[in-house]
């Protein structure tokens, strides 16, 4: 996804972090310092970073000082797999999770990432994020759910040649998700459990043959470097979310001139 497509993403957040902008813009100087904790997993020159940083910079204007969020990139707070249980575990206060990385645990939304079912970014993510909101309340009841999009629609990256559904039965594969692992065991394939930081490696270590990924961040994770055949066909996306600890929702407050009201009272 590019640069642009990922800020158009981020600024939806407002919407999570409930108008924040507006509510807090009357912030009073000696209110207390509200720090937020705000966790990815992708490289630090990914356009997620840069962008969810922007969206940070203007939080603490718009709130007069009073809201301090905190970007932590590259996994520093925890790796890939876990940053649904940091947000839950309030290792972090904003996570951006991959739900596909955790088989079984989210089976309507792994609904998302069947092959072939969106060819657009843009319209994906609306549609996605749309669909899921009548199910997060109760499959992501551990936190706080704020929106779901899709990167563009990736493919299948590999070292040896794949040109029929049949080449594809021993192959080796880093899956996007468990939705496409449940595609590549179909197949015929085997699946190998790796988050995107940890794909180039899997390839290079010989412990994968293959590993689906947008074409957009194959240089960003280096796998152009192991790979040699590629797939042009939009075979599927990778949905995320944005999720928020539960206790750092229930618990913002805006400043007010008289007394204080918890930030879910005002936006729910």
């Amino acid at each position: 996804m590019n640069k642009h497509r990922f800020l158009r993403h981020v600024s939806l957040s407002a919407l999570c972090t409930l108008a924040l902008s507006g509510l807090c813009s009357m912030a009073l100087a000696q209110d207390k310092v509200q720090q937020v904790r705000v966790s990815t997993w992708v490289p630090a020159q990914h356009a997620l970073n840069p962008a969810v940083q922007a969206w940070a910079d203007s939080l603490k204007k718009a709130s007069g000082g009073s809201i301090n969020p905190t970007l932590f990139p590259s996994e520093q707070l925890g790796k890939a797999f876990d940053h649904y249980d940091m947000a839950r575990d309030g290792l972090t206060d904003f996570a951006f999770v991959n739900p596909g990385y955790q088989p079984g645990r989210f089976p309507i939304f792994a609904a998302a990432s069947l092959p072939f079912e969106i060819s657009n970014a843009k319209a994906g993510s609306a549609a996605i994020d749309a669909w899921y909101r009548a199910y997060a309340a109760k499959e992501m009841k551990e936190v706080k759910y704020c929106f779901a999009f899709a990167h563009d629609p990736g493919a299948l990256h590999s070292r040896k040649k794949v040109l029929l559904p049949a080449d594809m039965k021993g192959l080796k594969v880093r899956p996007a998700t468990s939705t496409v692992g449940q595609m590549v065991t179909l197949l015929g394939g085997t699946n190998v459990q790796a988050s995107a930081p940890e794909a180039r490696d899997a390839i290079e270590r010989g412990v994968a043959d293959a590993l689906t990924f947008p074409w957009g961040s194959l240089s960003l994770f280096g796998i152009d470097k192991v790979v040699k055949f590629h797939m042009d066909v939009p075979l599927y996306v990778t949905p995320f979310v944005w999720v928020m600890n539960l206790d750092k929702y229930n618990g913002f407050t805006c400043p007010k001139t008289s007394g204080r009201q918890p930030l879910h009272q005002r936006v729910g």
